[in-house]
C-alpha cells in the first residue's frame, strides 16, 4: 500500500527588517510646496490644505530632497535615481534581515524581489549581487506589477517556494520608491493626491522550512482579482515617467466588495473574524483604513498599527504592509494574523501568519 502523504512543510518568518532612504519629508512642508505649485489650477492653499491634512500623514521618507520635486525630470533621470537608491535601501534591509536571522549572504539559496516603481533589466536582485556576497548559484525571481498588493502576494510566493524546497533559505525583498513618480507638470487630481500620500521604503525577510528555522509560521494565502477593474489602480506610462491611476471608488470597493472575499477566505480556513488575533492591513490611505475597519466590523481607530505606519511613513506601496506586520510582531500580537492588501488588477491579497 502507498504510504500516506506527509504533512506539508511549514515556512517560517525567521526575520523581518525594514529600511528607508535618508530624506525626511514633513507633511507641512510638502503641503506648502504643493500649494505653491498647484495654486493656479486648484484654487490656492485653502483648497489644497484639506488634502494634506486629511491624509493623516506627518512624515514620509524620500531618496531625494524635497526641492527635487519642484522641477520637471525625464523618465530616464527618474529611473537612474530609482536604480541607484533601490539597490542601496535593499542592501540595508537585506543586511538587517540576515543579521536578525544570524545568517550571511552566502547562506541564502533564493532571492525574491517585489517592486513596481521602476524598471530594472538586469533586475534589482542581480544588481544587489554586485554589492553583497551572495553565491553565484543563488536563484532569482523578480516580480513586477503587483503594486500595493505586492507585500502580501510576494510573501505568499516566497512561502510557496520555501515549501517546494524545504531545506533551503529564501530572502524576500520588497522595495518601492513611490515618491519618485511625482510629476510636477501633471495637474491631475490623482497626481495631487499622490503628493500627499506616497513615501519610499523597503523590507526584507528570511523565510525557510528548515528544522532550524524559528519564527512565525506562514499559513494559507489567497488572491482575488475582480473583472473589468483594470482602471481602478495602476500606472499609465507618460513621456516623463509613471503616471499614477487612482479611482475615487476604492474606499467603497473595499467596504462593499472586499468583505465577502475576506470572509470566504477565513471560512475556508475554519476561521471567522472573531478568531483573528490581529488585522495586518495595507493602509492605502486614511479613507481606505476607515473602510477596512467597517469591512471587518472593527471599532473606529482599531487598526492602530496600520494608522501609525501611514502617519510615520506614508503609503510605500508593496512595502507598507510588511511595516505593519513588523510593528504588530514587535507589539507581541498573537495570531492568527490576517494580512490584507489591495492593488492593481484590481486584486486583493490575503494571507494568514501564525505568530
Amino acid at each position: 500500500m502507498p504510504s500516506p502523504p506527509s504533512a506539508a512543510p511549514t515556512p517560517r518568518l525567521q526575520s523581518l527588517a525594514l529600511a528607508w532612504p535618508p530624506h525626511e519629508l514633513r507633511q507641512e512642508d510638502v503641503a506648502a510646496n504643493g500649494a505653491e505649485m498647484f495654486a493656479t489650477t486648484h484654487g490656492g492653499f485653502e483648497r489644497l490644505a484639506p488634502i494634506y491634512r486629511n491624509a493623516r500623514i506627518e512624515t514620509r521618507h524620500s531618496c531625494v530632497p524635497i526641492e527635487w520635486y519642484l522641477k520637471p525630470h525625464s523618465f530616464s533621470e527618474r529611473n537612474d535615481l530609482f536604480l541607484e537608491n533601490a539597490v542601496t535601501v535593499l542592501a540595508e534591509a537585506a543586511d538587517k534581515a540576515l543579521d536578525q536571522a544570524g545568517l550571511e549572504a552566502g547562506d541564502i539559496d533564493a532571492i525574491v524581489v517585489v517592486c513596481t516603481t521602476g524598471i530594472a533589466t538586469p533586475a534589482l536582485d542581480a544588481r544587489l549581487m554586485q554589492v553583497m556576497p551572495f553565491r553565484p548559484d543563488v536563484r532569482r525571481l523578480p516580480i513586477f506589477g503587483l503594486g500595493c498588493a505586492g507585500g502580501v502576494v510576494g510573501l505568499a510566493r516566497a512561502a510557496d517556494l520555501a515549501r517546494a524546497r524545504p531545506d533551503e533559505r529564501l530572502l524576500l525583498l520588497v522595495v518601492e520608491l513611490c515618491a519618485l513618480t511625482f510629476r510636477a507638470q501633471d495637474r491631475s487630481k490623482s497626481n495631487l493626491v499622490a503628493t500627499a500620500l506616497f513615501g519610499d521604503g523597503a523590507a526584507a525577510a528570511v523565510i525557510s522550512c528548515r528544522d532550524d528555522a524559528t519564527g512565525p509560521a506562514l499559513g494559507a494565502s489567497r488572491e482575488h482579482t475582480w473583472p473589468d477593474s483594470l482602471d481602478v489602480m495602476g500606472w499609465d506610462v507618460a513621456d516623463d515617467g509613471l503616471k499614477v491611476v487612482f479611482s475615487r471608488d476604492i474606499p467603497a470597493l473595499v467596504q462593499n466588495d472586499f468583505r465577502p472575499v475576506a470572509i470566504d477566505f477565513l471560512t475556508s480556513q475554519g476561521l471567522t473574524t472573531a478568531d483573528v488575533g490581529g488585522f495586518v492591513c495595507h493602509p492605502g490611505g486614511a479613507k481606505v483604513i476607515d473602510a477596512l475597519e467597517a469591512c471587518f466590523d472593527l471599532p473606529e481607530g482599531a487598526l492602530t498599527h496600520t494608522r501609525d505606519v501611514l502617519r510615520d511613513h506614508g503609503n510605500m506601496s508593496a512595502a507598507t504592509v510588511l511595516f505593519v506586520l513588523r510593528a504588530m510582531l514587535d507589539d507581541g500580537t498573537k495570531g492568527p494574523l490576517l494580512l490584507t492588501t489591495l492593488g492593481p488588477g484590481f486584486t486583493a491579497g490575503l494571507m494568514l501568519v501564525h505568530a
